[in-house]
């Protein structure tokens, strides 16, 4: 067998891209550092920079859920240690969690700083080496200091960054995520309809025991578990399994520009496998939880809300993300159902493939389409409906922008947009849209952040 030559090719700018933010904020000539540290396109560009280390270090989406949602809560924690008038905390309404310790120096403790530096804290400890995010906080750490803080003020603003990221930390250890790492892998089984792995990669199933995850709002992983999908029938060419098949590969067949763009748009691949010949190369992007993570950004910007509001934001999405992708691989290993790719390829044609790649998980329900459809909910509660804006998130991957007319616009175009790339049956995404509702209403009306 011909030997494969496999090179990493990123779409992205190198780690100096981390220093736009300083380069930025440096360019402001104020000798007021609450310029720079109340900025909420800090946080925004600090989420950035955990984006990149995310990406750059090959994690999977469902992974990524978790880096981010413990990340922003430590940011939420410590801004609503610092606007205890409007904002709570969230001790004790998220499983297991007691909070962070009481600010002792208030006076000396700049919150939306010791909240940028938490959440960084914690970014890069909940699943990254220590280290990851440091120069970057070292050169904010000189940045403010050449606008004015005193040395007092960053001392006391770090330590209290320290305390909150510690506690949230502790907590983010008994999530049983050590003990899924260890745990059995999944058996694949020979059986029409199972999920078996597809190409390119052929890659092992992708976090068979996710559902064991603790969970930070819903009672359990299963609380809105959908009912079954339809049964796997390939014989009977009018049964609603085989038309579902027929639809994707038709759409597949036939796809307008405009229907590509929405795929590509949507696909979140964060290391897509690309074969030429005997040589490999890989791209990648953000994951399906960073594009949403990059929303939230564009959202506060265009609402020119406050630091406050970015934080409260970045956190109920996070847990949202976090929540829906326990609820989504519930599902997902219940039913264990084989990828329209692999149907196509044994029953109808064999060189068929879909428009994007096809990850490594079983189909039902469709993980995407669900988180959307969950962080929609939470958004349109922060944002308002009818929030109009564009999403740039892709533009630096080469892919035009978008613009919407309400979060919930976004969802249901991410819904098709799986459909297009050829990954799901729509009844599955759209069933998963539904479950993604119900997930971030119940975030919606179960957390109580704002007084």
């Amino acid at each position: 067998m011909a030997k494969l030559y496999f090179k990493i090719i990123t779409m992205k700018k190198n780690i100096a891209y981390l220093f736009i933010v300083i380069l930025f904020f440096a360019c402001n000539t104020a000798t007021d550092y609450k310029t720079i540290t109340h900025n909420p396109n800090l946080y925004a560009n600090t989420v950035h920079a955990l984006n990149e280390v995310v990406m750059g270090n090959n994690f999977s989406p469902i992974i990524a859920s978790r880096n981010y949602a413990y990340a922003a809560i430590a940011g939420y924690e410590v801004t609503a240690a610092g606007n205890s008038a409007k904002y709570q905390s969230l001790s004790g309404q998220l499983k297991g969690f007691t909070g962070i310790p009481a600010p002792k120096d208030t006076l000396h403790i700049d919150f939306p700083f010791a909240a940028i530096l938490a959440y960084c804290m914690v970014g890069e400890a909940v699943t990254f080496p220590k280290g990851s995010l440091q120069t970057y906080t070292d050169s904010l750490k000189k940045l403010v200091l050449a606008h004015g803080m005193t040395t007092d003020m960053l001392k006391a603003t770090d330590s209290f960054a320290k305390q909150a990221s510690a506690a949230v930390i502790a907590w983010s250890k008994k999530d049983n995520y050590p003990q899924t790492r260890t745990a059995e892998k999944y058996t694949v089984k020979n059986i029409p309809g199972r999920w078996i792995p597809t190409p390119p990669m052929y890659a092992p199933a992708a976090e068979p025991h996710w559902a064991e995850i603790r969970t930070m709002i819903l009672d359990s992983a299963s609380q809105f578990r959908p009912i079954a999908p339809p049964t796997f029938n390939v014989i009977d060419k009018k049964s609603e399994y085989y038309m579902n098949v027929m639809m994707v590969k038709n759409a597949g067949d036939s796809l307008t520009e405009e229907q590509k763009h929405i795929a590509n748009f949507w696909d979140d691949n964060p290391f897509k496998i690309n074969v030429a010949g005997h040589v490999m190369t890989s791209t990648k992007k953000f994951s399906p939880p960073g594009h949403w993570m990059s929303i939230v950004g564009i959202a506060n910007k265009t609402a020119n809300a406050n630091f406050e509001t970015i934080s409260y934001a970045y956190a109920i999405t996070a847990i949202s993300l976090f929540d829906a992708f326990i609820h989504c691989w519930d599902a997902k290993y219940t039913f264990n159902t084989v990828r329209p790719e692999t149907v196509i390829n044994k029953y109808i044609d064999a060189n068929w493939r879909p428009l994007l790649q096809t990850p490594a998980f079983p189909e039902y329900t469709c993980g995407h389409s669900t988180i959307s459809s969950a962080a929609a909910e939470v958004l349109t509660s922060v944002y308002g409906d009818h929030f109009s804006y564009t999403d740039s998130t892709e533009l630096e991957f080469g892919i035009a922008n978008r613009k919407f007319t309400s979060f919930r616009q976004a969802a249901d175009e991410n819904n098709w947009a799986r459909f297009y790339g050829g990954l799901h049956f729509h009844n599955s995404c759209i069933t998963s849209t539904q479950q993604g509702k119900l997930v971030g209403n119940w975030v919606v009306q179960h957390l109580k952040m704002k007084k």
